[in-house]
């Protein structure tokens, strides 16, 4: 019988120093599996992803900051998935009928899965990447970043200030 896990979220230690020798074990590169020793002594395979996300956590907490552990479905609703990304229901609606995200719709509602999702997020984060630096590149050929720093700088008005 399994309990169903809900979303907790988990302090780091008062002293990030304590993991820094975590950190510096699960960086280094090696050939077999991962295991963990239970509290009987029993000695556990970890599967790749347990360890991968054994060594986020680690990483994160050594830099000071919470974790907040949430099981998914790997199949979601399309208000889990928007939630998932950050937006509306009916944004994430108009992504999946404009094709951007596969989604399946076996009765009136749609389903996502969440390898999509994540692919999608995934692609949507490169691209941003490359529009900012694309705006960083145009500045720099524009001469923005010569300009010395007590020349006064007057940012376009937007919609909102004419």
């Amino acid at each position: 019988m399994t309990a169903t896990m809900g979303e907790r979220t988990l302090l780091p230690p008062a002293s990030s120093e304590a993991l820094s020798s975590w950190v510096a074990a699960l960086a280094r590169p090696g050939g077999g599996t991962a295991a963990l020793l239970a509290p009987d002594g029993t000695r556990l395979e970890l599967p790749a992803e347990v360890f991968d996300v054994l060594r986020s956590v680690v990483a994160a907490m050594s830099q000071g900051l919470a974790i907040t552990v949430a099981p998914q479905h790997t199949v979601l609703t399309t208000s889990e998935a928007a939630q998932l990304l950050g937006v509306s229901r009916p944004t994430l609606v108009r992504l999946l009928e404009a094709g951007e995200i596969p989604y399946e719709q076996p009765n009136r509602h749609r389903r996502v899965r969440l390898a999509d999702l994540l692919a999608y997020r995934e692609r949507a984060r490169r691209a941003r990447a490359v529009g900012l630096d694309e705006m960083v590149r145009a500045g720099e050929e524009g001469g923005l970043y010569d300009l010395p720093l007590d020349t006064p700088f007057e940012r376009m008005p937007t919609d909102e200030h004419r």
